[in-house]
């Protein structure tokens, strides 16, 4: 297992590297070329974990994904669905820390496709920009993804849920797409070790509009973290 995570980790690199450079050129394109080939790069590292490590993914529950413009809420354990559900939606906007687009090459690529950066320590400011970028990701017709606990948490680890989903949901008025995963099973926070198996995304009734904040508040860390705690438990994929 060492060994196989040792290949991966230097092929993940190597690739990102190289693939880095050679995308330079698409910072001049239009975004939807960058989203693509972003796509091809996630396509290989997906077929690179199968490959070394043994480590696979299954979708549940995609009847629930909604055909027009949403807003997902989803868990976040691993690096592994920072990269996953790019290819899971059609053109995806992230929402996410602001000082991840200063980034070289990564943040670069993401501020060149749209991401939404937001500055936790702006308060109102920052919440009125970041409502500002959702509604025209929305108006062009592209998903929105959040992680309403802002960070990677470890399996079973007591959730904290932030306001800016709230925010979100009130200010766009579409159903909110709860998701949860199990990823952190198998590619943890910081982790070297990758484990193999199959990580499961569990996409989960959407929540519809208009709720109150607090119900909403509710029904969402309720759906998500109930589902999570039973893939926890879920031998099945592995």
């Amino acid at each position: 297992m060492l060994l196989r995570a040792a290949l991966f980790n230097v092929a993940f690199f190597i690739m990102t590297l190289a693939l880095s450079v050679l995308y330079l050129p698409l910072l001049l394109a239009p975004p939807l070329w960058m989203m693509a080939a972003a796509r091809g790069w996630i396509r290989a590292m997906q077929w690179l974990l199968r490959a070394v490590v043994g480590l696979d993914h299954r979708i549940v529950g995609a009847a629930n994904l909604p055909s027009g413009p949403a807003l997902i809420a989803a868990k976040h354990q691993s690096a592994w669905e920072t990269f996953a559900f790019n290819v899971l939606l059609a053109d995806p906007v992230f929402v996410i820390n602001r000082e991840l687009l200063w980034m070289p090459f990564y943040g670069w690529f993401a501020r060149h496709a749209g991401m939404i950066g937001i500055d936790r320590k702006g308060r109102a400011s920052a919440l009125k920009k970041m409502i500002a970028d959702a509604k025209a990701a929305l108006n062009a017709q592209r998903p929105i993804i959040i992680f309403p606990e802002g960070t990677r948490t470890v399996p079973g680890a007591t959730p904290k849920y932030q306001t800016g989903i709230a925010a979100l949901y009130q200010a766009l008025g579409v159903p909110v797409v709860p998701i949860a995963l199990n990823s952190g099973l198998y590619w943890g926070r910081r982790a070297f070790l990758k484990q193999p198996g199959t990580i499961t995304i569990e996409i989960l009734p959407p929540i519809p509009p208009g709720l109150p904040r607090d119900e909403f508040m509710r029904r969402l860390e309720t759906s998500i973290e109930d589902a999570t705690q039973s893939l926890a438990f879920d031998t099945t994929a592995r």
